[in-house]
């Protein structure tokens, strides 16, 4: 299942997806991993979520960044939630990538059992369809 927190830069998406993210510990079995874009947020998250530094690998392209994710997936079979901060940045996105990535991350996340929660700087308006859905929180 693939749930986005949606809205425009500097509104506070980063700050609902770590509370996610640490209020996960305490009801997961499995492991929880949080991608982003710096080390900034190390602090505050708990100790229990591994914080991956996308900016440390040499991915490109939306491409890339699946391969990435299902790197990350394949490699621990006791994955339960993977969260995304700055998603479309992270990810190189450009907007007609949208779709496609999130169709992608669907099936993956539904075939291997992993929740994934993705923070992406734009209004729920201008989403596309198959993304409004999956809109949980929008800012």
């Amino acid at each position: 299942m693939v749930q986005i927190i949606a809205g425009e830069k500097g509104k506070g998406k980063t700050k609902h997806l770590l509370e996610k993210a640490n209020a996960a510990v305490l009801a997961a079995n499995g492991n929880i991993v949080y991608l982003d874009k710096s080390q900034k947020h190390m602090y505050e998250l708990s100790n229990k979520v591994r914080l991956v530094n996308v900016k440390d690998y040499p991915i490109t392209n939306c491409d890339e960044f699946m391969g990435f994710i299902c790197g990350i997936v394949s490699q621990d079979n006791d994955l339960e939630e993977l969260y995304l901060d700055s998603f479309l940045t992270i990810a190189n996105m450009k907007d007609d990538e949208i779709h496609d990535a999130i169709e992608k991350l669907d099936i993956i996340s539904e075939k291997y059992h992993v929740k994934t929660v993705l923070s992406v700087s734009k209004n729920k308006d201008e989403l596309p369809e198959c993304a409004k859905a999956k809109v949980i929180i929008s800012l």
